[in-house]
């Protein structure tokens, strides 16, 4: 473990750094390492501590153990590491190496400082000793403030972690897929059950007013069919938004062989179509919502095949980056899984295609051309989902020429008309981007915003000129190959008439 070490611990109240004695004795001694952990005589004399950093606050806490978690080295313990380890002439390596929780914070620490860091299993169990017996290390933190601190560090800590998760708008889509597809088989429902009920007094109406929510702001406008007049046909006709339909709604109240019902059943029936009403208002600014988050986290999913489409997917996967880290094969069959299983035991056929079954591309397909338009679907939406996870600046660019891809395939299934490659149309895309790029930065902005703010249209060039040179290489060599047997055939021949 080196000559000298010394180990690196964080703890709710601040850091400390502690001299392991006779190191050397201590690494190649696992075992009783372990069994003085529990002792603090004997543990005492292995471990001293040499150096504490409190935290000033709960907020300075909580700004150091996040930077520890995310492995940045920051002032705070950039001083105190400087002003505690044994001081390193230039040009001269450390006789020292520091022991650290965790290999990320310990690699920040070599890059910057120059110190050597390890984490093993040895370091780790003392580690653990010191985090038993740190109250004995420092005074002040016994009776309780030490305990107090950790939960008090926890709390914000696990709060901090809720509120900056990355896929914490992956988790608003999937939450408002679920609730909009649950609200539909409710809505259903409940509908139904408006029907069965006003379909006692007014059984015509349900012939006549096909949508759910239409038929509920019938009934409820018209209640008892003996007051309906031909002086509320513009109001019927607002509702209905077709003056055929309202025409003959007021027809069939006047022949109506519905029987008749008392003034309470019928405010009955008019509270619980409101209430029909209401949910139905909801799931619509919940759509409204779900188009508005789809069009923030997955814009170029959402254009290539639709907001609930995408959501699904997106829900089914489990966020947005495990979509994008699956095949296109598996985003084909994704959400037909008994299905595939099925098949795979009884030898049959697999399934074609799974949620993208909902897709307009796939009803407008042939029959015999379903599992193909399927299949190259899937293909666009696998690009659309990487694109959209992992690129900088969200665009719909990407999802709009896609789905013209398919549009074309479409075409080309039916027509025969060649649809364009997929390299042009990237490129196409890459040329929009590079044009609606802004300005270059000030002179005095660092390399590495530079390379943030670079368009990714110039990535697009770069790859479209690598794909485009190797075929060239191929076709060389093909030639290559056919002069070299041309000539053997002419030398072949040279041979024969010269015998």
């Amino acid at each position: 473990m080196g000559k000298g070490l010394f180990l690196l611990f964080e703890s709710a109240s601040g850091y400390a750094l502690f001299d392991v004695v006779e190191a050397e004795d201590v690494g190649s001694q696992l075992e009783q390492v372990q069994a003085s952990v529990t002792n603090i005589d004997r543990f005492s004399k292995i471990v001293k501590m040499k150096g504490f950093c409190p935290f000033t606050s709960a907020e300075n806490a909580l700004e150091n153990i996040n930077d520890v978690s995310e492995g940045i080295l920051n002032e705070t313990l950039k001083n105190f590491l400087e002003l505690q380890l044994p001081k390193v002439k230039p040009g001269k390596k450390p006789k020292f190496s520091l022991g650290v929780t965790e290999p990320k914070i310990g690699q920040a620490i070599q890059e910057q400082l120059s110190f050597p860091c390890q984490s093993n299993e040895t370091i780790l169990e003392v580690l653990r000793g010191i985090r038993l017996h740190l109250s004995h290390y420092v005074h002040q933190l016994a009776s309780g403030n030490l305990e107090k601190a950790q939960l008090g560090l926890g709390h914000s800590y696990s709060r901090c972690k809720v509120k900056f998760n990355v896929n914490r708008s992956d988790n608003m889509i999937i939450q408002s897929i679920c609730l909009l597809d649950q609200l539909d088989k409710d809505l259903n429902t409940l509908a139904m059950r408006v029907r069965e009920w006003y379909s006692w007094h007014f059984p015509e109406l349900a012939n006549v007013v096909k949508d759910n929510v239409q038929y509920t702001r019938v009934a409820k406008f018209v209640g008892n069919r003996s007051s309906l007049t031909e002086e509320s046909l513009p109001e019927l006709e607002a509702l209905v938004q077709d003056e055929e339909v309202a025409a003959a709604v007021l027809k069939a109240s006047r022949a109506s062989m519905g029987m008749d019902v008392s003034e309470v059943d019928m405010e009955n029936i008019n509270h619980f179509s409101e209430r029909l009403l209401s949910l139905a208002k909801y799931r619509q600014d919940l759509y409204d919502y779900l188009e508005q988050r789809m069009a923030a986290v997955a814009p170029n999913l959402a254009a290539l095949i639709g907001e609930v489409v995408g959501a699904r997917l997106i829900s089914h996967a489990g966020s947005l980056v495990n979509l994008a880290k699956a095949p296109a094969s598996t985003v084909q069959i994704l959400g037909a899984e008994k299905a595939l299983f099925r098949a795979l035991k009884t030898k049959g056929n697999t399934p074609k295609y799974g949620l993208i079954f909902h897709s307009s591309f796939i009803g407008r397909a042939s029959a015999k051309n379903k599992g193909r338009i399927s299949r190259y679907l899937a293909n666009k939406c696998s690009i659309a989902s990487r694109i959209d996870s992992f690129s900088e600046e969200p665009t719909s660019k990407y999802g709009d020429k896609l789905r013209e891809q398919v549009e074309e395939r479409l075409r080309f299934y039916d027509s025969g008309e060649a649809p364009r490659k997929n390299l042009d149309v990237m490129r196409e895309v890459a040329a929009e981007l590079k044009a609606a790029a802004p300005a270059a930065p000030a002179a005095g902005a660092s390399s590495e915003k530079k390379k943030r703010k670079r368009s990714d249209a110039a990535d697009g060039e770069e790859a479209v000129a690598a794909v485009e040179a190797t075929p060239k290489k191929k076709k060389k060599a093909k030639k290559d190959k056919s002069a070299k047997k041309s000539a053997k055939k002419s030398g072949k021949k040279e041979k024969k008439a010269k015998a």
